[in-house]
């Protein structure tokens, strides 16, 4: 099985600036964005694709949750973060190209929120648009079928990877494998397909882009559905990833920026040996961890040597 659709000028257009994008990061993101980076952008992944499904919980809620704070909220709209939390969690474990990893990431977004988490519905479905049914997804007997002909194509098709992402994602919205969880299925398993594109994808919160276009998403979908064609999806969702690119490689490059300053600040100012507190009370207002990140950082780039260890250690420029 191939989803009919259609290469068009702004598919390659589109397809060209993630690539360059993606040659753009390898000076700033040469393995993955730092640890705040990752955490901010894996927060706005879990809220962006949850509240496109009417979760309420805010990004400040999440936050705390992935913290290992307690909130308060509806209940299953926390078991729906608790959740993804847990699942995106697993994606660097995942093989892009099983259906048992596939199902075992449905069980793992859903568990306790729908009866048959991890498994192939077992009735048939369609999707309401207001009080009208939109779309009527295949019978439940052919789903099996279809997966395993939609993981063959991505396995084996000739189509651009990042193409086939957007194609897999529109199919699963239209196949509707599950009884439940098949729009947030559709965006992680892209995701986890984009990450053999490159791995920095793990962290581009492409879900926040979508929200942030929600009802041309949904337009998306229906065209897709009546033409018999994702090329119009397709299109969206590149613009999506390449905009979320961007916008994960240009605040990367403005913490690179932020640490040199930070650090000529310090190495201008602290003579002799000094510890992170003193780092810290020539950049006021930046945390510990920021702190400890950037004596790491100086160390690595062989700019300062240490002396002992824990709390007490001690940094010096090089001379």
């Amino acid at each position: 099985m191939k989803s009919p659709h259609s290469i068009t000028n702004k598919i390659l257009a589109l397809y060209g600036q993630i690539t360059e994008t993606l040659g753009i990061s390898k000076g700033i993101l040469p393995v993955k964005p730092e640890a705040r980076l990752r955490k901010q952008n894996r927060i706005k992944t879990i809220h962006s694709s949850l509240a496109i499904e009417g979760n309420t919980l805010s990004v400040e809620g999440i936050t705390a949750m992935v913290e290992g704070k307690r909130v308060v909220g509806p209940k299953k709209d926390i078991a729906e973060v608790q959740n993804a939390i847990h699942a995106y969690g697993l994606l660097s474990e995942l093989d892009p190209f099983s259906v048992d990893d596939f199902l075992k990431a449905h069980h793992a977004l859903m568990s306790g929120l729908v009866e048959h988490s991890g498994a192939f519905r077992k009735k048939e479905v369609g999707i309401l648009a207001g009080k009208n049914i939109s779309h009527v997804a295949p019978p439940h007997d052919s789903v099996p079928a279809l997966m395993r002909d939609l993981f063959d194509y991505v396995r084996h098709d000739e189509d651009l990877d990042v193409i086939k992402s957007c194609v897999f994602h529109y199919e699963v919205e239209f196949i509707h494998p599950f009884e439940d969880g098949n729009g947030r299925m559709g965006r992680y398993w892209q995701t986890r397909l984009l990450m053999n594109v490159n791995p920095i994808f793990e962290y581009v919160p492409v879900e926040e882009a979508i929200r942030n276009r929600q009802n041309e998403y949904y337009k998306a979908l229906a065209i897709a559905d009546s033409t018999g064609s994702s090329t119009v999806f397709i299109e969206l969702m590149l613009d999506a990833i390449s905009n979320s690119l961007q916008k994960t490689v240009k605040e990367a490059k403005a913490s690179a920026e932020d640490y040199g300053k930070r650090a000529k600040r310090a190495l201008s100012a602290l003579n002799g040996w000094f510890d992170r507190k003193e780092y810290m009370s020539v950049n006021k207002g930046i945390s510990q961890a920021t702190a400890s990140r950037d004596l790491k950082r100086l160390l690595d780039e062989e700019t300062v040597e240490s002396s002992g260890a824990g709390r007490t250690t001690k940094y010096r420029k090089k001379q």
